[in-house]
């Protein structure tokens, strides 16, 4: 891999990571599914979120991406419109109160010790609430805007395309075995309003660089 592909994984990797980093929607499923159910269980909504952000990404791939890829004017724009969704994340994590975050402690032990769901039923959900969220789109979108060039082959495409979708199950399901336990569960929500901060200015500074780079050609 030569130094350009390295340097538009790196970038990619790590925007996407951050923004998995990032409590949102899903996280708040993952959250709840590793609080109700035994963990073996629990893993049903990481891999379908998983499925989900990989149905995204083939979209990316083999149909957006290629109409992307063909005119310059639609990738120009993409790129703005990717690169201000981007610092849109980042202005919408720096401004939130701490208060926001207390709905991330969502249960107490009666609900502990209630009756768990099913692996596909939690699968289910997991794949519903990741396909039915239009930001995973947009978001895989502004990345993707990033790498669809013509020099650019679909091999390497396909690959970063599964290595962000191996990674969104290895981090649910990281959460899943971490928030199993009380104790880390409780450390973990403290933590999460400033790693949300961290996360949202790293983010807004990757979406004015793509922005400029926008702006520059």
């Amino acid at each position: 891999m030569d130094v350009t592909l390295t340097s538009i994984f790196i970038t990619v990797a790590l925007a996407h990571f951050l923004a998995l980093l990032s409590p949102g929607p899903d996280f708040v499923l993952v959250v709840k599914s590793a609080i109700r159910n035994k963990g073996r269980n629990a893993i049903g909504v990481a891999f379908g979120i998983a499925i989900a952000n990989a149905v995204y990404i083939g979209l990316c791939l083999i149909g957006v991406g290629s109409i992307l890829a063909a005119s310059v004017p639609i990738m120009i724009t993409l790129k703005v419109v990717g690169g201000c969704f981007l610092i849109y994340l980042a202005y919408k994590a720096l401004r939130a109160r701490k208060s926001a975050y207390q709905n991330l402690d969502i249960v107490d032990d009666s609900e502990i010790e209630s009756t768990g769901s099913t692996f596909w039923f939690e699968f289910f959900t997991g794949f519903m609430s990741g396909i039915l969220n239009p930001k995973n789109l947009l978001f895989y979108l502004s990345l993707f805007t990033v790498v669809l060039t013509n020099d650019v082959s679909f091999s390497f495409k396909l690959g970063l395309g599964i290595w962000m979708t191996v990674i969104v199950f290895a981090w649910d399901a990281a959460v899943i075995y971490f928030l199993s336990v009380p104790r880390v569960r409780k450390r973990f929500t403290k933590m999460a309003y400033y790693i949300d901060k961290l996360t949202g200015a790293l983010l807004g500074i990757i979406g004015v660089t793509i922005v400029k780079s926008a702006m520059v050609r």
